[in-house]
């Protein structure tokens, strides 16, 4: 495990996912999940932890005001989004509103995952490192930048402009890279993927079984 953060780590063995902007954690992940390990992502735990009734939906409308909420009681995402994307001071402390509630999230799953290792699929791992330090490896999906950008403008069907700005408002590959264990760079074909998906899966098991053995 990295160093850094002072959570405890779980008993199981915990995989954190992180990669740029379309460069290939989906496909990753999914690759791991066929192959029987359970996936806990924090876009999910985000959506999960600002439903109606969630300690979190009522600390954004007592800082933001009650027009964040529809009229059915929901998160209004698209006000909240406008809100806070100009407003730096806001985006924090949004963030400090979410982020320790996804990671509580994540981290009850985990607790209660029942096999033999888990991932946590984290876009944002490098913007909040150490906050995840508990987990046993970080997995880094990389991909050329050229081809990421390419990737993206034909997901999206955005101007290059726009792409440009997006891959910017991330972590750098080099801080991405700084904290990774282990790396796929994702630039070939999905079979090469695959495999590169494979061999890590096979380490990963070992790794685990290693930890359970040697547990308190």
């Amino acid at each position: 495990m990295v160093n850094g953060g002072a959570a405890t780590a779980p008993r199981r063995f915990v995989v954190a996912v992180t990669g740029g902007i379309a460069c290939g954690k989906t496909a990753v992940t999914d690759a791991f999940v066929r192959r029987g390990v359970n996936c806990y992502d924090a876009d999910a735990a985000a959506r999960a932890v600002v439903a109606p009734g969630q300690a979190a939906l009522a600390q954004i409308a007592e800082r933001f005001g009650p027009l964040m909420l529809a009229a059915d009681g929901t998160l209004d995402r698209a006000a909240l989004r406008r809100h806070v994307f100009s407003d730096t001071d806001a985006r924090r402390d949004l963030e400090a509103i979410i982020h320790p509630q996804v990671r509580r999230w994540l981290r009850e799953h985990v607790d209660r995952d029942g096999g033999l290792y888990s991932l946590l699929a984290i876009p944002l791992l490098a913007e909040t490192w150490p906050a995840y330090a508990w987990a046993d490896r970080v997995l880094v999906v990389d991909a050329d930048p050229q081809l990421q950008l390419a990737r993206l403008l034909a997901r999206d069907a955005i101007t290059p402009e726009l792409a440009r700005q997006m891959i910017k408002a991330q972590a750098t590959r080099e801080q991405r890279l700084a904290i990774a264990n282990d790396v796929i760079e994702n630039s070939g074909s999905l079979e090469q993927l695959d495999e590169a998906v494979a061999a890590l899966h096979q380490r990963y098991c070992e790794l685990a079984v290693t930890k359970q053995k040697t547990a308190p």
